[in-house]
């Protein structure tokens, strides 16, 4: 998937797939290819820049943690990040809603 589509979403994007439990980076990179069918590739140079930024504003928390034998930081929800994933998710709606009203031929649907 290009790049560029995915700018101003990856908020939202990481936020969705910490909603169920915590996760290290690598975990976060492999659920965001898994939930997309193999179409997201985020790469690590920007992800951790991401979920630096998210933990700095207070939608993440993070702490170190033993995963498989390896030290690992492992990043969390805050009650912040889940209001601003619901937000994120409305938001999304509305827009895709729009969208999808342009990009539908008339008198289709």
């Amino acid at each position: 998937m290009n790049s560029d589509a995915l700018r101003g979403h990856m908020d939202a994007l990481i936020l969705s797939v910490l909603e169920d439990r915590p996760l290290h980076g690598y975990a976060i990179i492999e659920a965001l290819q898994e939930r997309s069918g193999g179409a997201l590739n985020v790469p690590t140079g920007t992800l951790y820049p991401a979920l630096r930024r998210l933990e700095r504003i207070g939608y993440l928390t993070s702490e170190w943690a033993t995963v498989g034998g390896r030290k690992r930081r492992t990043y969390r929800l805050t009650a912040a990040g889940r209001r601003q994933l619901a937000g994120e998710r409305s938001a999304w709606q509305a827009f895709t809603a729009a969208i999808g009203s342009v990009l539908t031929p008339r008198g289709a649907g």
